[in-house]
Protein backbone atom coordinates (compact mmCIF):
# COMPACT_ATOMS: atom_id res chain seq x y z
CA UNK A 1 0.00 0.00 0.00
CA UNK A 2 1.36 3.30 -1.26
CA UNK A 3 1.19 6.04 1.38
CA UNK A 4 0.98 9.86 1.55
CA UNK A 5 1.96 11.84 4.64
CA UNK A 6 0.19 14.61 5.37
CA UNK A 7 1.18 17.06 8.46
CA UNK A 8 2.74 20.65 8.89
CA UNK A 9 4.54 19.48 12.33
CA UNK A 10 8.25 18.05 11.47
CA UNK A 11 8.05 15.77 14.86
CA UNK A 12 4.47 14.31 13.48
CA UNK A 13 6.14 13.41 10.03
CA UNK A 14 9.08 11.85 12.13
CA UNK A 15 6.87 9.95 14.59
CA UNK A 16 4.76 8.34 11.79
CA UNK A 17 7.75 7.90 9.23
CA UNK A 18 9.02 5.96 11.88
CA UNK A 19 5.88 3.95 12.79
CA UNK A 20 5.48 2.79 9.06
CA UNK A 21 9.07 1.61 9.35
CA UNK A 22 7.25 -1.31 11.48
CA UNK A 23 4.12 -1.74 9.16
CA UNK A 24 4.64 -4.45 6.45
CA UNK A 25 3.16 -4.25 2.79
CA UNK A 26 3.37 -0.55 2.97
CA UNK A 27 5.49 2.02 1.34
CA UNK A 28 5.57 5.80 2.37
CA UNK A 29 5.87 7.39 -0.87
CA UNK A 30 5.96 11.35 -0.69
CA UNK A 31 5.44 13.98 2.31
CA UNK A 32 3.34 17.49 2.26
CA UNK A 33 3.60 20.29 4.28
CA UNK A 34 -0.02 21.74 3.97
CA UNK A 35 -3.58 20.80 1.40
CA UNK A 36 -1.74 22.41 -1.35
CA UNK A 37 0.85 20.36 -1.55
CA UNK A 38 -0.88 17.39 -0.69
CA UNK A 39 -3.72 17.77 -3.63
CA UNK A 40 -0.49 18.58 -5.86
CA UNK A 41 1.02 15.04 -4.22
CA UNK A 42 -2.20 12.79 -4.51
CA UNK A 43 -2.62 13.52 -8.47
CA UNK A 44 1.62 13.11 -8.90
CA UNK A 45 1.96 9.74 -7.19
CA UNK A 46 -1.79 8.24 -6.95
CA UNK A 47 -0.90 6.80 -3.34
CA UNK A 48 -3.95 4.20 -1.80
CA UNK A 49 -3.86 5.94 1.39
CA UNK A 50 -3.62 9.34 2.63
CA UNK A 51 -2.59 10.29 6.54
CA UNK A 52 -3.40 14.01 7.21
CA UNK A 53 -3.30 16.25 9.52
CA UNK A 54 -6.58 18.37 10.26
CA UNK A 55 -4.65 21.61 11.53
CA UNK A 56 -2.48 22.95 9.31
CA UNK A 57 -2.06 26.38 7.71
CA UNK A 58 -4.30 27.97 4.62
CA UNK A 59 -6.27 25.12 3.43
CA UNK A 60 -6.63 22.64 6.28
CA UNK A 61 -7.39 18.66 6.55
CA UNK A 62 -11.13 18.47 5.99
CA UNK A 63 -11.23 21.04 2.88
CA UNK A 64 -8.36 19.19 1.45
CA UNK A 65 -9.85 15.79 1.95
CA UNK A 66 -13.41 17.35 0.46
CA UNK A 67 -10.91 18.68 -2.80
CA UNK A 68 -9.70 15.59 -4.04
CA UNK A 69 -10.45 14.67 -7.75
CA UNK A 70 -9.29 11.67 -7.96
CA UNK A 71 -10.02 7.90 -9.21
CA UNK A 72 -9.77 5.87 -7.72
CA UNK A 73 -9.84 8.13 -4.51
CA UNK A 74 -7.25 7.11 -1.62
CA UNK A 75 -8.14 5.95 1.57
CA UNK A 76 -8.15 8.92 3.82
CA UNK A 77 -6.60 8.80 7.87
CA UNK A 78 -7.01 11.92 9.91
CA UNK A 79 -4.60 12.64 12.51
CA UNK A 80 -5.31 15.49 15.00
CA UNK A 81 -4.68 16.68 18.61
CA UNK A 82 -8.39 17.72 18.91
CA UNK A 83 -11.43 15.24 19.75
CA UNK A 84 -14.43 17.86 18.44
CA UNK A 85 -13.36 17.31 14.45
CA UNK A 86 -14.08 13.39 14.38
CA UNK A 87 -17.88 14.34 13.03
CA UNK A 88 -16.43 16.31 10.28
CA UNK A 89 -13.74 13.61 9.30
CA UNK A 90 -16.27 11.21 9.02
CA UNK A 91 -18.44 13.00 6.86
CA UNK A 92 -15.73 12.97 3.98
CA UNK A 93 -15.35 9.27 4.59
CA UNK A 94 -12.54 8.74 6.39
CA UNK A 95 -11.04 5.32 7.13
CA UNK A 96 -10.33 6.33 10.38
CA UNK A 97 -9.63 9.31 13.08
CA UNK A 98 -6.61 8.85 15.06
CA UNK A 99 -5.47 11.46 18.24
CA UNK A 100 -2.22 12.94 18.57
CA UNK A 101 0.42 11.56 20.15
CA UNK A 102 -0.53 9.09 17.39
CA UNK A 103 -0.14 5.33 19.15
CA UNK A 104 1.34 2.70 16.84
CA UNK A 105 -1.50 -0.06 17.23
CA UNK A 106 -3.85 2.60 16.52
CA UNK A 107 -1.85 3.56 13.24
CA UNK A 108 -1.40 0.13 12.22
CA UNK A 109 -5.62 -0.95 12.77
CA UNK A 110 -6.48 2.10 10.60
CA UNK A 111 -3.97 1.17 8.03
CA UNK A 112 -5.59 -2.47 8.11
CA UNK A 113 -8.69 -1.45 8.09
CA UNK A 114 -7.62 1.32 4.95
CA UNK A 115 -6.36 -1.30 3.19
CA UNK A 116 -9.87 -3.75 3.42
CA UNK A 117 -11.51 -0.43 2.23
CA UNK A 118 -9.84 -0.33 -0.77
CA UNK A 119 -9.91 -4.22 -1.42
CA UNK A 120 -13.42 -3.84 -1.47
CA UNK A 121 -14.29 -1.32 -3.29
CA UNK A 122 -12.18 -3.36 -6.08
CA UNK A 123 -14.55 -5.84 -5.92
CA UNK A 124 -17.96 -4.95 -7.54
CA UNK A 125 -20.08 -7.06 -5.32
CA UNK A 126 -18.37 -6.09 -2.14
CA UNK A 127 -18.71 -2.23 -3.24
CA UNK A 128 -22.36 -2.76 -3.91
CA UNK A 129 -22.27 -4.12 -0.11
CA UNK A 130 -20.49 -1.12 1.29
CA UNK A 131 -22.50 1.48 -0.77
CA UNK A 132 -26.22 0.10 0.22
CA UNK A 133 -28.31 2.50 1.22
CA UNK A 134 -30.83 2.15 3.49
CA UNK A 135 -34.86 2.36 2.05
CA UNK A 136 -35.77 5.04 4.37
CA UNK A 137 -33.53 8.07 4.52
CA UNK A 138 -34.13 10.11 7.99
CA UNK A 139 -32.62 14.08 8.34
CA UNK A 140 -28.87 14.49 8.29
CA UNK A 141 -27.75 14.86 11.91
CA UNK A 142 -31.08 13.50 13.70
CA UNK A 143 -29.91 11.30 16.81
CA UNK A 144 -29.55 7.50 15.69
CA UNK A 145 -31.67 5.78 15.87
CA UNK A 146 -31.55 1.95 17.36
CA UNK A 147 -32.52 -1.47 16.14
CA UNK A 148 -32.88 -4.60 17.74
CA UNK A 149 -29.87 -6.13 16.33
CA UNK A 150 -28.57 -2.89 15.13
CA UNK A 151 -27.61 1.05 14.72
CA UNK A 152 -28.66 3.59 12.48
CA UNK A 153 -25.95 6.02 12.17
CA UNK A 154 -25.69 9.51 10.89
CA UNK A 155 -23.84 9.61 7.31
CA UNK A 156 -23.61 12.99 4.17
CA UNK A 157 -26.84 11.74 2.37
CA UNK A 158 -28.81 9.87 4.86
CA UNK A 159 -28.06 7.14 7.32
CA UNK A 160 -26.45 3.56 7.71
CA UNK A 161 -27.49 0.43 9.33
CA UNK A 162 -24.56 -0.92 11.37
CA UNK A 163 -25.60 -4.33 12.36
CA UNK A 164 -24.05 -5.39 16.31
CA UNK A 165 -22.77 -8.53 14.67
CA UNK A 166 -20.26 -6.23 12.48
CA UNK A 167 -18.84 -4.67 15.42
CA UNK A 168 -15.29 -5.46 17.13
CA UNK A 169 -15.00 -3.30 19.74
CA UNK A 170 -16.43 0.12 20.66
CA UNK A 171 -14.51 3.33 22.60
CA UNK A 172 -16.04 6.20 23.97
CA UNK A 173 -15.53 9.77 22.87
CA UNK A 174 -16.70 12.30 24.79
CA UNK A 175 -20.42 12.50 24.09
CA UNK A 176 -19.84 10.01 21.01
CA UNK A 177 -18.78 6.58 20.69
CA UNK A 178 -16.87 4.82 17.99
CA UNK A 179 -18.36 1.43 16.80
CA UNK A 180 -14.80 -0.34 15.32
CA UNK A 181 -15.51 -2.85 12.09
CA UNK A 182 -13.01 -4.76 10.30
CA UNK A 183 -14.20 -1.98 7.76
CA UNK A 184 -14.36 1.53 9.76
CA UNK A 185 -15.71 3.01 12.15
CA UNK A 186 -18.66 4.66 12.72
CA UNK A 187 -19.64 7.98 14.83
CA UNK A 188 -22.68 7.20 17.68
CA UNK A 189 -24.13 9.65 20.06
CA UNK A 190 -24.99 7.68 23.03
CA UNK A 191 -24.00 7.46 26.48
CA UNK A 192 -22.29 4.80 28.11
CA UNK A 193 -24.78 3.90 30.20
CA UNK A 194 -27.30 3.79 27.49
CA UNK A 195 -25.20 1.40 25.02
CA UNK A 196 -24.51 -0.71 27.77
CA UNK A 197 -28.61 -1.08 28.66
CA UNK A 198 -28.60 -1.27 24.84
CA UNK A 199 -25.54 -4.22 24.26
CA UNK A 200 -27.25 -6.24 27.11
CA UNK A 201 -27.79 -9.92 26.11
CA UNK A 202 -25.39 -9.20 23.25
CA UNK A 203 -21.79 -10.79 22.28
CA UNK A 204 -19.93 -7.32 22.97
CA UNK A 205 -18.60 -6.90 26.47
CA UNK A 206 -18.05 -4.04 28.53
CA UNK A 207 -13.86 -4.56 29.68
CA UNK A 208 -13.37 -0.68 30.75
CA UNK A 209 -15.23 2.55 31.84
CA UNK A 210 -15.17 3.40 28.43
CA UNK A 211 -14.66 0.24 26.21
CA UNK A 212 -16.58 -2.63 25.15
CA UNK A 213 -14.94 -5.73 23.01
CA UNK A 214 -16.11 -8.78 21.13
CA UNK A 215 -14.43 -11.84 23.31
CA UNK A 216 -13.97 -13.42 19.99
CA UNK A 217 -12.02 -10.77 18.71
CA UNK A 218 -9.32 -11.44 20.86
CA UNK A 219 -5.89 -12.96 19.55
CA UNK A 220 -3.84 -12.16 22.71
CA UNK A 221 -4.35 -11.15 26.52
CA UNK A 222 -1.56 -9.16 27.88
CA UNK A 223 -0.45 -8.98 31.51
CA UNK A 224 -0.50 -5.10 32.34
CA UNK A 225 0.58 -4.28 36.20
CA UNK A 226 -2.44 -5.22 38.45
CA UNK A 227 -4.66 -5.48 34.99
CA UNK A 228 -4.79 -7.26 31.73
CA UNK A 229 -4.75 -5.35 27.91
CA UNK A 230 -6.17 -7.05 25.11
CA UNK A 231 -5.05 -7.98 21.46
CA UNK A 232 -7.83 -7.68 19.12
CA UNK A 233 -7.45 -9.60 15.88
CA UNK A 234 -7.30 -6.14 13.68
CA UNK A 235 -4.23 -5.13 15.97
CA UNK A 236 -5.87 -2.77 18.13
CA UNK A 237 -4.85 -2.83 21.91
CA UNK A 238 -7.75 -2.31 24.62
CA UNK A 239 -7.15 -2.07 27.85
CA UNK A 240 -9.26 -3.72 30.71
CA UNK A 241 -10.68 -2.10 33.47
CA UNK A 242 -9.49 -3.17 37.03
CA UNK A 243 -13.15 -3.48 37.89
CA UNK A 244 -13.77 -5.69 34.88
CA UNK A 245 -10.80 -8.20 35.03
CA UNK A 246 -12.79 -11.32 36.44
CA UNK A 247 -15.75 -11.01 33.94
CA UNK A 248 -13.64 -10.72 30.83
CA UNK A 249 -11.40 -13.78 32.47
CA UNK A 250 -14.49 -15.27 32.99
CA UNK A 251 -15.83 -14.39 29.09
CA UNK A 252 -12.28 -15.87 27.84
CA UNK A 253 -12.60 -18.66 29.82
CA UNK A 254 -9.44 -18.21 31.70
CA UNK A 255 -8.08 -19.38 35.04
CA UNK A 256 -8.93 -16.44 37.73
CA UNK A 257 -5.36 -16.60 38.84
Amino acid sequence: MRVLLVDDEPLALDRLRTFFGDIEGVEVVGEAADGNEALEQIIRLTPDLVIMDIQMPGRNGLRTAADIDVDPRPELVFVTAHEHYAPDAFEVDAADYLLKPVRFDRLRQAVGRARLRRKMRESVEQAKQLQEEVESLRAKGALPMVEEDGFWVPERNGQRRVPIESIDWIEASRDYVLLHTPVRSHLLRITMAALEARLAGTPLLRVHRSAFVRPDRVVEVKRANRSIGLLLADGAEVQVGPNYVNAVRAALGMNQD
